[in-house]
């Protein structure tokens, strides 16, 4: 079977503070992320807690890239969701422990959307 996507799952640790705890840098490594990979970004949404702390989304034409800091920890959860076969979500990975400044990251990887070939299935009936 054929997978749509690749979700990689990452914890990333030993971050440092001052990039984790800033809204716009984490946003424009996000960015940056989605580019190394080759993928297209469409659209961005990112917040700033109070005290600290960061989330957000990058929407990419192949899916998309999520991430929650906990600056006081160095702490980092991050999801790389791509479809099809010419964006590499570990190359998006790989950079964010480069630009976080991180120790070491633990991360898995999901095969999405492993359908039933559907040529075996019967055909759509119109009512």
């Amino acid at each position: 079977m054929k997978n749509l996507g690749r979700h990689v799952l990452a914890e990333i640790y030993g971050c440092k503070f001052d990039i984790l705890n800033d809204v716009k840098k984490v946003e424009e490594i996000m960015v940056n992320a989605a580019l190394e990979a080759g993928a297209e970004v469409r659209e961005c949404v990112f917040h700033k807690f109070s005290p600290q702390g960061v989330s957000g989304v990058v929407v990419i034409s192949e899916s998309h890239l999520a991430i929650h800091t906990w600056p006081e920890l160095g702490y980092a959860a991050v999801d790389v969701f791509t479809c099809g076969d010419k964006v590499n979500p570990w190359d998006s990975c790989n950079y964010l422990v480069r630009e976080f400044g991180a120790a070491d990251m633990s991360a898995k990887e999901t095969e999405r959307g492993l359908l039933p070939d559907i040529t075996k299935q019967p055909a759509a009936v119109n009512l």
